[in-house]
Order: structure tokens, then C-alpha cells, then sequence
């Protein structure tokens, strides 16, 4: 679960807990320890007034679904500040070719940080061409990153597609500065119920020089994801009148031309 302040992870875990303890007692057992990060958005959010309650977190849980992601300004993501413009959610995967073995690898960001100079897209420096309705002056903030694959890997391997986040990141001009919290985390569907303690199970795992396809899918799919997430933030007026402009679809289309990245 993404989560906006500290205030609210400790909400999200106490009622993720109590959640999966009344639906799916057989997944706690005794304990319980649900994963929820947080990327600050006070700038735009009243984060010390308290708003998030249990029965949001609640809600959150039973009205979660398979399909495509809402993207933008919507749940986690709707204080977040991307490269000085409006962040958010968002979401990219990309398909292996049935060769590599035809495994999906997506990618959910919640992005939260950067610096508006340093924005490029497909490697231009669309940043630099709109300096206008700039907010910060260093690389103040936060992103999560989950990487899900349906690709049979194992906890080391999953550790080396996490790193590959932040090559990802480096696309799009982040530099993870001292002021930003980049977390990051990825996870295999793959061998189901090999988490039994009930007896010996057979994982499957794929040879780690058959890993490169994974990873070069890991850092498009990141790249492209938190564009998406910009994309799809419009402008917003938020705490104390601070107003974050949305990226602008119509210039960014014409700085892509000028540097022949848009055909059309």
C-alpha cells in the first residue's frame, strides 16, 4: 500500500492487519506485518490534519481489483510533486518476446520528487524548456517504485531487478538527491505456495544469465511510468494556495519535435 505521511502508514498497517485478520485469517497466523510506504506531500496536502482514518485504508482494501491502474492525481498519488510538475501515479510494463521466455514485467511509481532543470524525456530536456511555475530549487522528495513479474526469480534476483529502478530514474534526470527517499521493491507471482512450512517444495528459478530482458524491461517500464504518472496529473491548487501546474501536454509535444523525437 502507498501512503502520503507517517501518520497514515501506521493507519494503513493497524487496519491492513485487522483487514486481512477478519477476511484471511490464514495468511496472519500469529502475526502480521504489512509493508506500507510513505512519500511526504505536504506542500499541496494539510498532512497534519489528521484526515486519513481506518475505515479509509479499509475501503482501499475491499475495493481493490485486477485491470488497469487509475493513474494521476488518485489515491497515494494525489499531493505528489514530480520534476516541479504535478505527480502521481503511475503505471508501465512491458512483455518479454515468447524467445525470452514471454514474462511481464510491470511497474507502479508514486513519484514525489526531482528537479525541473533536470526533467528529460526520451532525452530531451523538457525540463530546461519549461522553467516556468518552477517550486523548489534542489531534489527534495520521495518516489516508490514496485516492480511485479510473473518471471520465476528468487529473492536475490528480485533484489537485482530493484536496483535496476534507479537506472530507470537516471533516464528521466533524477539524481536521487540527499533530501529524496527512493524506495524501492519487486516481487514474482511465480511459485505459488511455496511458502507452506507444511513441507519441501520444489522453486523454480530462471538462470541468472537469461536476467538481462528482465532488467532492460525493469528500467523502460520505470522510465516510462513516471512520465505516465505526469501525464495524467492536471494542475492543482492545494493547502495554503500552493499551486502545482500539471505537465503541458501541447508544449511537450512541440519540444519533442523540435528535437525530432515526435513524428507527428
Amino acid at each position: 500500500m502507498t501512503i502520503t505521511n507517517t501518520h497514515a502508514v501506521g493507519i494503513a498497517q493497524e487496519a491492513t492487519i485487522a483487514w486481512t485478520t477478519e477476511r484471511h485469517p490464514q495468511l496472519t497466523g500469529v502475526w502480521a506485518l504489512p509493508v506500507a510506504a510513505e512519500t511526504w506531500d505536504g506542500y499541496l496536502n494539510d498532512i497534519n490534519g489528521f484526515h486519513v482514518k481506518p475505515e479509509h485504508a479499509i475501503q482501499a482494501l475491499d475495493t481493490a481489483h485486477s485491470g488497469p491502474v487509475e493513474e494521476g492525481s488518485v489515491g497515494g498519488g494525489t499531493g505528489m510533486v514530480c520534476n516541479e510538475f504535478k505527480g502521481g501515479i503511475g503505471t508501465s510494463s512491458r512483455v518479454l518476446s515468447a524467445k525470452e521466455g514471454g514474462y511481464t514485467v510491470g511497474v507502479l511509481v508514486q513519484c514525489n520528487y526531482g528537479q525541473r532543470d533536470q526533467l528529460r524525456v526520451a532525452g530531451v530536456p523538457v525540463g530546461k524548456e519549461i522553467p516556468d511555475g518552477t517550486i523548489r530549487e534542489d531534489d527534495t522528495g520521495s518516489i516508490i517504485v514496485v516492480v511485479a513479474t510473473d518471471a520465476p526469480l528468487i529473492p536475490t534476483q528480485l533484489k537485482r531487478v530493484a536496483r535496476r529502478v534507479a537506472l530507470g530514474l537516471g533516464r528521466n534526470g533524477s539524481y536521487s538527491g540527499d533530501g529524496s527517499g527512493d524506495i524501492f521493491i519487486a516481487f514474482s507471482t511465480a511459485n505459488g505456495g511455496s511458502v507452506s512450512s507444511k513441507k519441501v517444495h520444489s522453486v523454480e528459478m530462471l538462470p541468472n544469465d537469461s536476467l538481462d530482458p528482465i532488467f532492460l524491461a525493469t528500467v523502460q517500464a520505470t522510465e516510462e511510468a513516471v512520465i505516465n504518472a505526469m501525464v495524467a496529473s492536471p494542475t492543482m491548487t492545494g493547502i495554503d494556495n500552493h499551486k502545482v501546474i500539471g505537465l503541458p501536454h501541447d508544449r511537450m509535444r512541440e519540444i519533442l519535435k523540435k528535437y525530432n523525437r515526435l513524428n507527428q
